[in-house]
């Protein structure tokens, strides 16, 4: 399977290959796929599951574009270290717990990212739930390569 989807994602390479590493190529293509999935499953959850109403969890409620930020985190972050872990950053030697445990830390810096964004576009902006998602999305994704490149996959010396 993971060279299945390595030759479909590298025989575009060909395109971005005068602008872009490979590595950074491949990392684009996963979270791209990523982030679409993260975009349409936060899009169909808000909608049809959160229903645009606030959650309300008997000790606290929350909003349906905050809450509806938890619900799809769980399933992209899963997908994408699945992705990265084989795809993009295939040649780390670091042990796959570290590995996990690296990206979940890197994740959950991305999701206060995340709510910080949300809260700020969505509450005090005033603007629409799904186009502050995506504004959201490309501000972490800066933040999500740069770490993990040099943290959670870095190859190790020996």
């Amino acid at each position: 399977m993971k060279s299945f989807i390595l030759n479909i994602i590298d025989s575009f390479y060909f395109l971005f290959k005068r602008f872009l590493p490979l590595k950074t190529y491949r990392y684009a293509v996963c979270g791209g796929s990523n982030l679409v999935l993260d975009i349409v499953l936060y899009y169909l959850f808000y909608h049809y599951v959160v229903s645009k109403e606030n959650v309300d969890f008997y000790f606290f409620v929350m909003s349906p574009h905050i809450a509806t930020l938890f619900i799809v985190f769980p399933i992209t972050l899963l997908t994408g270290f699945l992705l990265n872990k084989h795809i993009t950053f295939s040649n780390s030697n670091i042990a796959t717990g570290t590995q996990l445990y690296r990206y979940v830390l890197v994740c959950l810096g991305a999701i206060v990212l995340n709510y910080v964004c949300m809260k700020f576009l969505v509450d005090w902006c005033g603007f629409y739930a799904t186009p502050s998602k995506i504004i959201t999305t490309g501000i972490a994704v800066v933040y999500s390569y740069t770490l993990q490149n040099r943290f959670s996959f870095k190859v190790k010396e020996i």
